[in-house]
Parts: structure tokens; C-alpha cells; sequence
């Protein structure tokens, strides 16, 4: 097992690595250039290319997939997003004077305090101060999972070829309901460069989303023959979109100031590989009544780290990029220590 985490994490390492590297010798303006142009290019390029390649007849070796995969595809995108609300929920609830001081008078600056005595008033840390653009990436790092470039990558080495057609089906549930649906809602609703609150400007905004008419297009164009050296460009972009995707986010780690985006960005790794795949697991045992490696593709693709999708959308809509870049970071560390014991606690 320890082989083929390694080869599947390889790319990973790798085109990160390199980020960090060169994220010093960059002009400012190209990580948000390159974060754009995954977002209007990249991705949906890469979208359009796997719906071509019909994974879904190559991995389910002619047994029909069931429903329950995107049902708990769904509600595993549900439980996150009820998860995130209530901690950040609680969290102003623990925290009620962080945008007031003691005497009730609201703070300009944003700096918090905490009354210590009527003489005495002590500022919080503006780790305690989460705005906007940060609850969005909260959220989107909490509820959002590399089921795609890291899911499908690790999922053949650890499931056998009749439960991997519930991954794959999970990862396409996931990527259209998740990041291109529910992902561009939230990234829409929290950003303050972009803000549309109404119901029908947030459909808009769905209905506008790049990728997910890529992938229309793709599944629709699949008995269409083009070009070899068409064919061959459109399979070989994938890889260079992960390698890009990859080496945003080593950038954007490169650029962290400060230890706050790690603090802030414990919580939403913890609950995404941690929380999510135990309550999966359980859920999938007692209510679904699935066993062995069914029901272990179901706990593995909702415990993949958060998504590099979630960094894409945070530089389309401006969110907060620090805390989604440490979290990707956190949650795929944390999944190498989670691996083993979802393998023997959900196998």
C-alpha cells in the first residue's frame, strides 16, 4: 500500500514543490492569471476530456451502477455544509466580542478585545476574526474534496475493479453538484467582490459555470470522432491541468504570511478527512447496509483532502486563497495518517 500512495502522490509533491520554489521569482499578477485561466480554460478542458473517454464504461466492467453512489455522494456534500455552518455558528457563539468591545461600541479597524476588567480591555488576535471572504473558504475547504486528482488516484490501488465503479461515479456526482454547483453558490454568496445574495442571480451564476458545460458538451460529443492529434491533445491536457493545479497551490503556500491561515485552516481538514468519512462510513454501514470495499470507496472518496477546485474559485470570486491553500496542505497530510485506519476500520 505504501507504493501506491506513493506513486499516486508523486505528481503532487512534486508540481508543489516546484511552486514553493518559484513563487519568489513571480509577478504578483500570475497566480491569480493562472488561477482564472483554470477556472475559464483549464478545467473546463479537462471536464470536457474525461466525459469524452466514458470512465464510467471503462471502470464498472458492464455492471449497472446504482443510485445510492450519488445519493451518498449528495449527502455527504450536505453533511459538510451543515457541519461547516454550525462551527462557524459556534464559533461567534464562543466569540461574542469579537467585533465589539466591552462597552458595546463597534470597532472600526475590526480589531477585537476581550474585557478583562472595567480598567482593562486586551486585544484578541485577528486569527479570531473571520470575515466574509474567509467564512466562504471555511466552507469551501470543509465541504469541497479532491475526489478527481487525488481520489481517482488513489482509489484503483485500494479497492478492487467491481466497487471502483461506485468512486468514479461518486467523483462525477461530487465534481458537478460540488465545486461547479454548490462551490460557485457559495463562493458567490460570501465574496464581496462579487456579491449576489438573490436567488435567481445565484442560479445565473451556476448556470454560467464554465466546466459544467464542458462536461455537457463532452457526454453529448462522446460518439463524435475527431481528429487523432485532437484526440491526443484533449487526453494530454488533463495532465498538465493537474500539474497546474498542483503548482497553484505550492504558490499560494509559498505566500502564506503568518501562522493564521495554518490555525484557521486545523478545523476544516480535520472535519474533511476526519468527520466526514467516519459519519459516511457509519451512515453507509447502518442505514445502506453496504459492506467491504462498496462501502470503503463510499468513506475514501468523502475523506479526500479539500479540493484544488476550492483555490480555483477562491481566485475567481476573491475568497480567502491563504486559508484553502494551508488546508489542502493539513487535509493531505492528515489523509496519509487516515488511510489506514479507513482501510481497516470501513474495508
Amino acid at each position: 500500500m505504501t507504493d501506491n500512495l506513493l506513486h499516486a502522490y508523486t505528481p503532487l509533491i512534486l508540481w508543489m514543490s516546484l511552486g514553493l520554489f518559484i513563487f519568489r521569482f513571480l509577478p504578483q499578477w500570475l497566480p491569480r492569471f493562472l488561477g482564472r485561466g483554470l477556472y475559464w480554460v483549464g478545467v473546463p478542458l479537462e471536464l470536457f476530456a474525461l466525459a469524452r473517454q466514458s470512465q464510467l464504461g471503462q471502470f464498472n466492467s458492464g455492471v449497472s451502477l446504482p443510485l445510492l453512489a450519488p445519493v451518498v455522494t449528495i449527502g455527504a456534500l450536505v453533511l459538510g455544509l451543515i457541519v461547516a455552518f454550525l462551527v462557524l455558528w459556534g464559533w461567534k457563539r464562543l466569540l461574542p466580542y469579537n467585533s465589539r468591545v466591552n462597552d458595546g461600541t463597534v470597532l472600526e479597524d475590526k480589531v477585537s478585545y476581550f474585557p478583562m476588567s472595567s480598567q482593562t480591555r486586551v486585544p484578541v488576535s485577528s486569527f479570531y476574526s473571520l470575515d466574509s471572504n474567509t467564512q466562504g473558504s471555511f466552507i469551501l475547504a470543509t465541504v469541497l474534496g479532491n475526489t478527481g486528482f487525488v481520489g481517482l488516484g488513489i482509489a484503483p490501488f485500494l479497492i478492487n475493479s467491481d466497487a471502483l465503479g461506485w468512486a468514479v461515479l461518486y467523483s462525477i456526482t461530487h465534481n458537478l453538484v460540488g465545486p461547479y454547483g454548490m462551490g460557485v453558490v457559495i463562493a458567490s454568496y460570501f465574496s464581496q467582490s462579487k456579491p449576489s445574495t438573490r436567488w435567481w442571480m445565484q442560479l445565473r451564476e451556476i448556470l454560467s459555470v464554465p466546466p459544467l458545460w464542458a462536461f455537457i458538451i463532452g457526454i453529448l460529443t462522446q460518439q463524435v470522432q475527431l481528429p487523432q492529434v485532437i484526440e491526443s491533445g484533449l487526453q494530454g491536457s488533463v495532465s498538465i491541468v493537474i500539474a497546474c493545479a498542483f503548482l497553484l497551490t505550492g504558490i499560494r503556500l509559498g505566500q502564506l504570511r503568518g501562522w493564521k491561515s495554518i490555525k484557521l485552516a486545523v478545523l476544516p481538514a480535520a472535519i474533511k478527512v476526519g468527520v466526514t468519512p467516519l459519519f459516511v462510513g457509519l451512515a453507509t454501514t447502518l442505514l445502506l447496509g453496504l459492506s467491504g470495499d462498496r462501502r470503503l470507496a463510499m468513506v475514501l472518496m468523502s475523506g479526500m483532502p479539500s479540493a484544488f477546485a476550492g483555490l480555483i474559485l477562491a481566485e475567481e470570486y476573491n475568497l480567502d486563497r491563504d486559508l484553502i491553500a494551508s488546508s489542502i496542505i493539513l487535509s493531505t497530510l492528515l489523509l496519509l495518517l487516515m488511510l489506514p485506519l479507513w482501510i481497516v476500520v470501513f474495508g
